[in-house]
């Protein structure tokens, strides 16, 4: 019984929470819950709008989702729901698929199925480092990237314009060519909410800025009547609670589908664990279970599909406005939940006179923070690869398309990841004078034998590598023809297969032919019982502990003319 109750708990760490539930705790996140559903309100209509839904779906996105999660996510802060960037991914994932609005719904509510599977099964089998595909480079280009695009796709609602879509020049272009078309009443509309918005947030902090510009644009349309000059309005919203369904099941739209749900399950499962960690860190009262995380976000996008939600994830800004109003655990979820279903069942006719320009200005100050510029100089100045990879993900993700962004990112961070398995570092080593500490002599001041020469491999010995580890010790020997001795330093290599074996016997073989003395030093186990099942008994060998004791072994034989006690006995037979 006692385990069962701690399996109930890990998989409803909420549970484990409410034990020393307070009054306090209520308090808290009784307020945290109320502002973070304000938020969340306009806030979904405007990500629904870029996921290219009605705004009511939005809503229906911040309902059972957030419930879920609040009871089996170990996050006590994390605010789930929809977020510009997923919100973009399913309208470049679904758009070219449908061509209904009934079917394009239906496709959307069917992504949030597929997401929340994908993630859920790499939560049971534990596969939270598939997250590691991408990068932080290549994430930060992509989220650079799209939060440009989304910006962009919502300049029409904030010019009183016709729709465009498609890459950066695309979108550029159908703005330029409307220039003439543009609703100025509409576009001031659009630029006061931007500028409230920001204004609250710089001196009210405590009050939403997105709250003040949708109450300030429905009071403004419904006193002036401006849609009967050309501002446009979100109009009549569905109310009610969304009813229970099961999604609309096609093979040939799951197998079209695929690719783009697994890159919404990674995406959206990175940007949620980035924030929980982040505020974890900040609150360091509880532990964060990545893998867990990815069952209630899985769990938490299933159980939203069936009351027809589009894919959800962690918020960095309602998450931040969470831990901020001293939310205390997942009931904060629940009460933002509950602020939605209210808001769904008797405030929606008071949206009918919301400007979509009010929307579009919500989406352009969130997304504008998503932008990135300080890691693009940081990594500018590190000088490294990887700002290439920033630069690739991003372009491509600007250009291209976002299905293409991703792919091309994630690529990269496999390509790169292969190359630098297969190139590993090495080093030549030597003596820091008055100690028995070896380091490279390229950076440090170091004293060695010259007829000693000590290689170290920073990497595992596996068949990607193997050739390269050979062929620089055959070019490192030449370059050191004085060499009587070559101690190879395998403190770097934690793991080996049959291949890089292989090629360390090679090594061995014609160092020994050229007259030169191989000793094996810092060998890990399972690295040296290898050796010895490779060579089945036929070989004897001596693996010395440090650096140190190889290089004394080495004095030693050369003194002893041939009789090398501490080197490797090899049975020629």
């Amino acid at each position: 019984m006692k385990r069962l109750v701690q399996h109930i708990n890990r998989v409803l760490p909420l549970l484990e929470d409410l034990k020393n539930y307070n009054r306090k705790a209520f308090r808290g996140d009784l307020s945290a819950g109320i502002t973070v559903g304000i938020m969340l309100i306009p806030q979904g209509m405007a990500y629904a709008l870029i996921a290219g839904l009605p705004p009511e779906y939005g809503l229906y996105a911040a309902l059972v989702p957030l419930i879920i999660y609040a009871f089996m996510g170990t996050s006590r802060h994390l605010a789930v729901g929809p977020v510009a960037l997923v919100a973009l991914l399913v309208a470049s994932a679904v758009s070219p698929l449908a061509s209904t609005p009934e079917e394009y719904i239906a496709i959307s509510i069917l992504l949030a199925l597929m997401v929340g599977i994908m993630q859920l099964l790499f939560g049971l089998l534990r596969m939270g480092f598939l997250v590691n595909l991408l990068s932080h480079p290549v994430l930060s280009g992509f989220i650079s990237a799209a939060a440009i695009i989304i910006g962009l796709s919502q300049m029409h609602h904030l010019l009183g314009i016709d729709s465009i879509t498609g890459g950066l020049h695309e979108l550029v272009y159908g703005i330029v060519q409307q220039l003439g078309s543009i609703n100025i009443i509409t576009l001031i509309v659009g630029v006061a909410s931007i500028v409230l918005i920001v204004l609250f947030k710089k001196k009210f902090p405590a009050i939403p800025g997105p709250v003040a510009a949708v109450a300030a644009g429905i009071l403004l349309i419904y006193l002036t009547g401006m849609e009967n000059r050309g501002v446009a309005i979100v109009g009549e919203i569905t109310s009610g609670m969304p009813a229970f369904e099961i999604p609309v099941l096609e093979w040939s739209v799951i197998t079209a589908l695929l690719p783009m749900a697994l890159a919404i399950a990674l995406v959206g499962y990175m940007e949620a664990i980035a924030v929980a960690k982040a505020v974890q860190q900040k609150a360091k009262s509880y532990k964060i279970d990545a893998n867990q995380e990815l069952v209630a976000l899985g769990a938490a996008n299933i159980g939203g599909s069936f009351f027809q939600a589009f894919p959800t994830t962690g918020s960095f800004s309602r998450t931040a406005i969470n831990y901020d109003s001293k939310g205390q655990s997942g009931v904060s979820s629940i009460i933002s939940a509950l602020t939605v279903a209210l808001s769904l069942l008797f405030l929606t006719p008071l949206f009918y006179y919301l400007p979509n320009a009010v929307l579009a200005a919500i989406i352009m100050v969130s997304v504008f923070g998503l932008i990135e510029y300080g890691e693009f100089r940081r990594l500018w100045a590190l000088g490294h690869y990887d700002r290439y990879m920033l630069l690739a993900t991003f372009f491509g993700t600007l250009f291209i398309g976002i299905k293409e962004g991703i792919l091309i990112g994630v690529a990269l961070s496999v390509i790169m990841l292969l190359y630098r398995s297969a190139r590993p570092n090495y080093s030549i080593i030597g003596r820091i004078p008055g100690t028995s500490i070896y380091r490279n002599i390229e950076r440090y001041e170091t004293e060695r034998e010259q007829e000693d020469l000590i290689f170290r491999f920073d990497a595992p010995l596996h068949f990607a590598n193997a050739e390269y580890f050979r062929d620089e010790v055959f070019k490192t020997i030449q370059k050191h023809p004085e060499a009587k001795s070559l101690i190879l330093d395998l403190n770097g290599v934690n793991e080996a297969d049959s291949t890089g074996v292989d090629e360390l016997f090679e090594v061995i073989e014609n160092a020994e032919a050229q007259g030169v003395h191989v000793y094996l030093t810092e060998v890990k186990a399972p690295v040296r019982d290898l050796i010895k099942k490779c060579t089945d008994g036929e070989r004897e060998w001596n693996f010395y502990m440090t650096v140190d004791d190889a290089v004394h072994a080495s004095e030693l034989a050369r003194r002893d003319e041939g009789e090398l006690h501490y080197t490797i006995h090899r049975d020629t037979r």
